[in-house]
């Protein structure tokens, strides 16, 4: 899975993943903007413009043009935002890899911004918007942003509150778009059955036009938590979810490594610690998870799971446990090497797809770090010691950067708050 990264004169950075024998190709840009890139009068307006690139362009002025365009090879298509990132893609068989190259090449480039349009797709923003506020087990994982970051970018949604996507106008996506979509900020990935040398010129020859203009940059995020903290978002549900987490770090840091071992300790499969105590042992519930997340200025580890009211003292006794473990008692030879291979192979089998491999790159790049190949992230996975993960949990499983997010029928934290700390 060997990767070749060019950086154009223009600026413009192109990734291409030939994978041999493959069907497949994906097409990707990217643009390093998203809801971190936003004030708050504008917040939402990165997600808003992904939306409205599907809705037309110079060259494919009505959203079916660009739609029957793509079913017509039988290709999918999606995009997406996030904090520090958005991102567009076509995969398709590869005899029609010209056209999912120009298909993505014009929404990227060319968008119109129709005035029509945008009326029209507020409406759909605002129901994705009311759509997971009715999903509790996702609407947590906001409340949890909002409780480490605040009122500031990192802790805002990034689909935005309702009242800015009723009055973001054509002017707004034309103005924020000619700060963020520029050649330094973009890359293109092409993965899949290619052939390099002729990508790369057809992708000189499609994005020749693209603003080369300075970038505006982001705020950096501020973390100033003294003592574990918990927030609530009430909510007449049958089931209650949490979101147990503790601050980590920013993505060019080494331990991360060390991190992603740690994670598949907690969380890795069904013989992992959090699964077999809360599940297995305890009964308590029907879905535990474990995860990392991690941007250019910091990051974070969380445990969430969907538990009977009843049960959340208990439930959250039993996570801070198995934490405090981790730093307290000796791992395995056998338990760490198990999280290892776990890793490992679910690395290997979640890049069989010129898509996901595309993305693979892509996020890595995006994060500006020393982009890796499969093999070089697993051998770094293997060389984790027991000793480094211990001495990271003692690190990052402290008070001060404890918190838990809660959505479900509860209204007294009085006795929870007793009980949440190390």
């Amino acid at each position: 899975m060997l990767f070749k990264k060019t950086v154009l004169k223009n600026g413009l950075t192109v990734i291409t993943v030939p994978m041999k024998d493959n069907p497949s190709v994906t097409c990707l840009v990217t643009v390093k903007t998203g809801s971190k890139y936003e004030t708050k009068d504008i917040n939402g307006l990165s997600h808003f413009l992904e939306h409205m690139c599907f809705k037309g362009t110079t060259n494919r002025p009505r959203p079916i043009d660009i739609a029957l365009e793509l079913d017509n090879i039988g290709a999918q298509n999606n995009a997406f935002t996030g904090q520090e990132y958005t991102g567009y893609y076509a995969k398709a068989h590869l005899k029609h890899t010209d056209i999912i190259l120009d298909v993505v090449s014009d929404m990227y480039n060319n968008p119109i911004f129709d005035s029509k349009e945008i009326e029209k797709e507020r409406g759909v923003i605002i129901e994705e918007i009311n759509m997971y506020e009715d999903m509790p087990h996702v609407k947590v994982y906001y409340v949890f942003l909002e409780l480490l970051y605040g009122d500031q970018p990192a802790g805002w949604d990034i689909l935005g509150p309702k009242e800015n996507i009723a009055r973001i106008t054509q002017k707004d996506f034309l103005k924020y778009r000619a700060k963020h979509y520029v050649a330094s900020a973009t890359t293109v990935i092409v993965s899949g059955n290619i052939d390099e040398s002729k990508i790369i010129n057809q992708i000189k020859k499609l994005f020749h036009n693209i603003s080369t203009d300075g970038k505006t940059d982001k705020i950096k995020v501020v973390e100033n938590q003294i003592k574990p903290s918990i927030k609530l978002r009430h909510k007449e549900t049958d089931q209650t979810h949490l979101i147990i987490g503790v601050r980590t770090f920013g993505a060019k840091d080494k331990r991360h490594i060390i991190l992603k071992v740690l994670n598949s300790l907690l969380g890795g499969g069904m013989s992992s610690r959090m699964f077999r105590k809360l599940r297995e042992q305890m009964g308590s519930c029907y879905y535990v998870n474990t995860d990392s997340d991690k941007f250019t200025d910091h990051g974070y580890l969380y445990i969430s799971a969907g538990i009977n009211i009843k049960r959340i003292e208990e439930v959250v006794t039993a996570i801070l446990s198995e934490l405090n473990k981790i730093k307290n008692e000796d791992i395995s030879t056998e338990e760490l090497q198990k999280a290892k291979d776990y890793l490992a192979g679910h690395i290997y089998l979640g890049l069989e797809s010129s898509d996901s491999l595309g993305l693979y790159y892509a996020f890595q790049d995006i994060l500006g770090e020393d982009i890796k190949n499969p093999d070089g992230l697993i051998k770094n996975i293997q060389e984790v010691t027991a000793k480094e993960i211990q001495d990271l949990a003692k690190e990052i499983f402290i008070d001060k950067g404890l918190n838990m997010a809660i959505v479900g029928n509860i209204k007294d934290l009085q006795s929870l708050g007793k009980i949440f700390h190390f």
